[in-house]
């Protein structure tokens, strides 16, 4: 049998990553939780990770 891998998209790097962890409703791809994990609130990525993480709250959209 052929296994399928599953992809999905990051909710930071907005790429398709077959491994992370969900949060909430978002997404987060392996490398971008460590690299999260690792960035000081004094880094100027760490505005960039807090905006990112705001969008876990917000609806999705179904149209």
């Amino acid at each position: 049998m052929e296994q399928k891998i599953m992809m999905e998209r990051c909710g930071i790097c907005e790429e398709e990553k077959e491994r992370g962890i969900h949060l909430y409703k978002l997404f987060i791809c392996c490398e971008c939780e460590k690299n999260m994990i690792h960035t000081e609130p004094r880094e100027e990525k760490y505005r960039y990770y807090l905006q990112k993480l705001k969008n876990m709250n917000q609806p999705t959209l179904y149209s």
